[in-house]
C-alpha cells in the first residue's frame, strides 16, 4: 500500500500531445519534460503536481503518438501511476517498459473527484479513498508487468538479472499470468 496522493482528473482521449506538448518535447532531459507535462492543458500541473499523486482518466488514456517522453514526463513530474478505464496499446507498453505503474478500470476511473486523496496497492489493482475507506477494484498489472514496475522499467531488470526470463525468475518471481479478480488472464498487450 502507498501513502496517499491526491488525484489529478483527466477526460477521455488525453493524447501525449496534451501529456508533453511538442514546444516542450525537445529534450530528453527528464526535469525538462516534467516542467512541460500537461503544459497547455492543466498549467498548473507542474508547479502543484507532488511525489505520489496519481492521473485518473477515461478511456484511451495516451492516445495518439508513440512518444516515449509523455511517460517519461509523467514520471518525472512524480506520478505515482496512472489510473484510466483503457489505454492507447503503445502507450501502454512504453509505460510497462519504463516502469510507470499503469491501472486500468472503469469504476474506478470513473468515480474520483480531482484533488480527492488516493491509496493505492497496486499488486491487488485496488484504489481506496482514505477518507470514506471506499475500495475501488481496477485490473491489476500481470505478474510480468508488475516485475517489471518493481524493477523501475525494463532496463534496470535487464540490468539487475542479465535477462527478462531465466535466472531472474527466482529473484523476480514466476512467469506465470496474474488473474483478474473475476479469474480472468491480464494481458501484457
Amino acid at each position: 500500500m502507498s501513502a496517499a496522493g491526491r488525484v489529478w482528473r483527466f477526460g477521455d482521449a488525453v493524447n501525449t500531445d496534451q501529456i508533453i506538448p511538442g514546444r516542450a518535447n525537445v529534450t530528453t532531459d527528464p526535469a525538462a519534460l516534467a516542467r512541460g507535462c500537461f503544459g497547455e492543458c492543466r498549467p498548473e500541473f507542474a508547479a502543484r503536481v507532488r511525489p505520489g499523486d496519481v492521473i485518473v482518466a477515461g478511456e484511451d488514456f495516451g492516445c495518439g503518438s508513440s512518444r516515449e517522453h509523455a511517460v517519461i514526463a509523467i514520471q518525472a513530474a512524480g506520478i505515482r501511476a496512472v489510473v484510466a478505464a483503457s489505454f492507447a496499446r503503445i502507450f501502454f507498453r512504453n509505460a510497462v517498459n519504463l516502469g510507470l505503474p499503469l491501472l486500468e478500470g472503469t469504476a474506478a476511473a470513473g468515480t474520483l473527484a480531482d484533488g480527492a486523496l488516493i491509496e493505492l496497492d497496486l499488486a491487488a489493482g485496488r484504489l481506496i479513498e482514505p477518507t470514506t475507506g471506499a475500495v475501488l477494484q481496477s485490473r491489476p498489472l500481470s505478474a510480468f508487468a508488475a516485475r517489471i514496475a518493481r524493477h523501475g522499467g525494463v532496463l534496470d531488470l535487464v540490468r539487475a538479472h542479465g535477462s527478462l526470463r531465466g535466472d531472474c525468475s527466482a529473484a523476480c518471481g514466476p512467469l506465470t499470468p496474474a488473474t483478474t479478480p473475476q479469474g480472468g488472464p491480464t494481458d501484457d498487450r
